[in-house]
């Protein structure tokens, strides 16, 4: 069974940076095409933040956080980053990753980890 576990949220204060981890396990060898981030503030839909192939692919990231964010993947680990620098408040939200399979769908979430960036 596929497991999703991310990790590294916390409390940082606005123009700050988090690293944020994401594993997936359970795969008999890589997960899927890839993994993606995904967040939601409160009272809101959850949206796409960033994306990655195991592959060479390019990555992708949504317009607001491109320059501040970058994802980056370890095949050999099953295992993304998302390295979030100059943060904002508005950037405060549950992260989540999940497992990209094929149509671009995405499947195995974790339980997200909380980012609070404080103004």
């Amino acid at each position: 069974q596929v497991h999703v576990v991310e990790s590294g949220g916390g409390l940082v204060q606005a123009g700050g940076s988090l690293r944020l981890s994401c594993v997936a396990s359970g795969c008999t060898s890589t997960c899927g095409y890839g993994m993606g981030w995904f967040r939601q503030a409160p009272g809101k839909d959850r949206e796409f933040v960033a994306s990655i192939s195991w592959s060479e692919e390019p990555a992708y990231l949504t317009e607001s956080v491109k320059g501040r964010f970058a994802i980056s993947r370890s095949v050999a680990k099953n295992t993304v980053y998302l390295q979030m620098n100059s943060l904002k408040p508005e950037d405060t939200a549950i992260y989540s990753c999940a497992v990209r399979t094929v149509n671009n769908a995405y499947h195995y979430w974790g339980q997200g980890t909380q980012v609070t960036v404080s103004s």
